[in-house]
């Protein structure tokens, strides 16, 4: 059964495995903009990825311009890293606009099997416990797998702006 963990380092061998799944694109929620794939095969960078990834959720740490503190989260069964999911803790106004609240990817070989819908189920509680009642959610016009696990998870569509949907899910249960 898939979960949601903090990044962890002993899933190193697996993370390296999924991410070269992804053959250079974009990763949505997987924090790695900044360290280059041969970087992080050497254990001792991957372990200083894994401790900037936890500490990045704690305001006070470093982060360049136009970035919020933000929850990472990996997506595991087992040994087995399948994807990796972003909790950004507010919104600035390119997250208002494209960004939102919650980016996740899930890898190739493990797509179409419930993993990004669980995963965002499982996540909206952890929004709301950061103090986030609404999160929005974006995804590509034409991507039709993520437009899909948003609406499973509640999506409110409210728009599209500069190429994106953008969606609203209640973190909060009805009373």
């Amino acid at each position: 059964m898939p979960r949601l963990i903090a990044p962890d380092a002993r899933y190193h061998s697996s993370w390296l495995e999924g991410s070269a799944e992804f053959d250079g694109a974009h990763r949505d929620g997987g924090g790695a903009e900044d360290w280059s794939l041969d970087e992080l095969r050497d254990p001792e960078s991957f372990r200083r990825f894994v401790d900037t990834l936890n500490k990045d959720a704690l305001p006070e740490s470093p982060r360049k311009p136009g970035y919020v503190p933000c929850t990472y989260l990996w997506i595991v069964e087992g040994e087995k890293f399948l994807g990796s999911l972003a909790i950004r803790h507010e919104l600035n106004d390119f997250l208002f606009n494209e960004g939102g609240h919650i980016g996740y990817s899930v890898r190739p070989s493990a797509r179409r099997l419930g993993h990004a819908a669980a995963a965002l189920a499982d996540a909206l509680p952890v929004a709301r416990d950061l103090g986030i009642p609404r999160a929005l959610l974006t995804c590509d016009e034409d991507n039709a797998g993520s437009r899909a696990t948003i609406e499973k998870n509640g999506g409110v569509y409210e728009d599209s702006r500069n190429g994106k949907r953008r969606y609203w899910i209640d973190t909060v249960p009805a009373a």
